[in-house]
Order: C-alpha cells, then sequence, then structure tokens
C-alpha cells in the first residue's frame, strides 16, 4: 500500500476548542495485524466533544488527540487475520480514536456494522443521542401506555429523539424550553405538551397531568430548572440527570425526596457502553437503525462542513437558536 497521509483536528493540550484544535496533514501507518484502515464520511458534533477538548469530561484521551467522538466511515483496507470486515464495509467510527479526521486505522475488534439503507448524516449520528434517549426511557422507570414523561431542555437532540420514541411506544411527553419559538419544531416532532421552563410550569404540569403526574424526569440542565422537575413527579418518581448545560449545582427539594420518595439518578452513556455486554450493545442498535432508516427517529440538521471550516462550525454547533446538529464531511483526498 502507498504510503498515506490524513488530515486531523488536533489538539495537543486542554483549553477552549478555538484556541487549541489545529488542522493538521500527518502520515498514516497501513492497517497492522487485525486492523482497518477507515475513511469517515461524516462526524456530528456533540457537547460531549467540546468537554473531552477543554479537559472537564468525564474521560480524556491521551494527548495529542483527535477529537470528535461520533461518526460513520467505511472500511478502506484490512490487515492481516481481519475476517469480518471486507473493504467497502460501513461502520461506526469508534469514538476513543477521534472522528474528525478523514481517515484513521484502528482495531477490527467490535466495530459496529452501520447499514447502508441509513442517510449518512443520520447514521454519524446514529451513536450518542439515539442510544442516550432509548436508555432513559428504559433503565429506570417500567412506562405504561399512558405515563407521562417530563424534560427540560426539550428542543436538544436528546430531548426531540425522547419526544419520538415517546409517541412511538404511547408514552406522553412534556418538554420544557427557554424559548416560546422552539415550541412548534417540538410539536412537529411528536410533543404532547411544550411549556416554558419557567416558575409557573410546575402548575402547569400538573393541571396537564391531573391524578397521574410524571414518573420519570430527564434533566440535562441543572441549576433551578432541575428543582422544578423534581417537584413535577409522582410518588416514587425517578429524576435522572444526564446533563448540566447550566454548569449550575442542581438543588433538590429535601421535602420531595423524603415524603414523596422520589429517587434521583445519574446517566452516562459512555458507562452503559462499558459495562454492556457485547450482545447487549449490538441489540440495542438493531433495534435504533431499523428506527432511524423508517425516519420514525430523526436528528435535525442545521449545516455541515468540511473540516478546513472547523472555526465556523464549531461556533455555529454550540451558537443558540440553532434548529439542529452541525456535522464536518470530511471528504478524505486520495
Amino acid at each position: 500500500m502507498a504510503e498515506l497521509t490524513r488530515r486531523a483536528l488536533v489538539h495537543d493540550r486542554h483549553g477552549p476548542p478555538e484556541e487549541v484544535l489545529e488542522l493538521r496533514s500527518e502520515p498514516l501507518p497501513p492497517p497492522d495485524a487485525g486492523e482497518v484502515l477507515l475513511e469517515v464520511e461524516a462526524a456530528a458534533i456533540n457537547p460531549a466533544d467540546l468537554g473531552r477538548i477543554n479537559g472537564s469530561y468525564g474521560t480524556l484521551a491521551r494527548l495529542p488527540a483527535v477529537a470528535g467522538l461520533e461518526g460513520v466511515g467505511r472500511v478502506v483496507a484490512i490487515g492481516p487475520g481481519v475476517g469480518q470486515l471486507k473493504p467497502g464495509n460501513r461502520v461506526r467510527v469508534p469514538g476513543d480514536r477521534g472522528a474528525w479526521c478523514d481517515r484513521l486505522v484502528c482495531s477490527a475488534d467490535d466495530l459496529l456494522m452501520v447499514p447502508e439503507s441509513l442517510p449518512v448524516e443520520q447514521a454519524a449520528m446514529a451513536f450518542v443521542n439515539p442510544p442516550t434517549a432509548w436508555r432513559l426511557l428504559h433503565d429506570f422507570v417500567a412506562l405504561q401506555p399512558g405515563d407521562w414523561v417530563v424534560q427540560n431542555a426539550g428542543n436538544s437532540a436528546v430531548g426531540q429523539l425522547v419526544i419520538q420514541l415517546a409517541r412511538i411506544k404511547g408514552w406522553k411527553s412534556i418538554s420544557l424550553v427557554r424559548r416560546p419559538e422552539a415550541a412548534d419544531a417540538l410539536r412537529a416532532v411528536g410533543a404532547d405538551v411544550v411549556l416554558l421552563d419557567d416558575d409557573e410550569a410546575v402548575a402547569a404540569v400538573r393541571d396537564r397531568t391531573g391524578k397521574k403526574p410524571p414518573r420519570l424526569a430527564l434533566n440535562s440542565v441543572g441549576g433551578p430548572s432541575a428543582f422544578r422537575l423534581t417537584r413535577m413527579l409522582a410518588p416514587e418518581g425517578c429524576h435522572v440527570t444526564f446533563g448540566g448545560m447550566a454548569r449550575d449545582p442542581a438543588p433538590f427539594p429535601t421535602r420531595h425526596l423524603i415524603f414523596n420518595d422520589i429517587s434521583l439518578r445519574g446517566f452516562w452513556l459512555t458507562r452503559w457502553m462499558q459495562t454492556a455486554s457485547r450482545t447487549g450493545i449490538r441489540e440495542l442498535f438493531t433495534t435504533l437503525f431499523p428506527l432511524i432508516e423508517s425516519g420514525r427517529l430523526k436528528v435535525a440538521v442545521e449545516a455541515v462542513y468540511p473540516l478546513e471550516d472547523y472555526r465556523t462550525a464549531l461556533k455555529r454547533a454550540f451558537s443558540p437558536g440553532r434548529r439542529g446538529k452541525v456535522l464536518f464531511r470530511p471528504a478524505a483526498r486520495s
């Protein structure tokens, strides 16, 4: 195989992405025994990527590191001893190797095959938010048809997927948002109730749910918003935190924890993936892929950029008011 180079968004230290990220061309060795060479088709930009770059995330890559936790690519070449994969196969890009690049070499072990029927941008976004939404709705409360789920940040990618999955399963969703103009987009994807995330929301939720208040609350904001969610829950309800966008501590009402027997839990998809069996992981994606293929689960796309425009892409990905995800299309070169 001829000598290869690749382009990658790399950081040698932790800090703000606009200060520490650099687009580099570097040599890439051919795949060794048990390895494959991948070309990246598309890679998503997620809040977790920001945490990995600035050093605030739960796990950090060894530096220097290629950024990006989520993407989809194709096998270009295989090393000796690789039997299950062949050139042309579409696979998940392993996040621990960095997805914001045009090529990478990685172990063939546990690479997840991705159906050709998935649109490339949806395929690139299939491995963080959809499984997070699924696990949040299935791992903490045995929801029954007609049960209510309440969440803040309803217009986030996970929030919209929670709405879609709840509709599929026959559960009802209440989504709290900071901006009134976000409501129409959430109703379009199936939200039953959309409310402003303010002090009036607690009474509004009680009015809408009557004698059947939510049994599950999903918090990705923190601060006063997390407090309000706890007050909305039914006795023996469960409050699950999986994000902290407000970067404020989450105070909880002691009265509700004691007298309503509210459970406080946390969820991190990375830990679930680390502890789940290979069979469990494959079964999860075997369930999710057909829903994505059919369009019943869909993440909106705000914009797509080449790697060269990474500064613009990152600014847009984390700007307020955006209506979807921002992705990279690396466009690997010969």
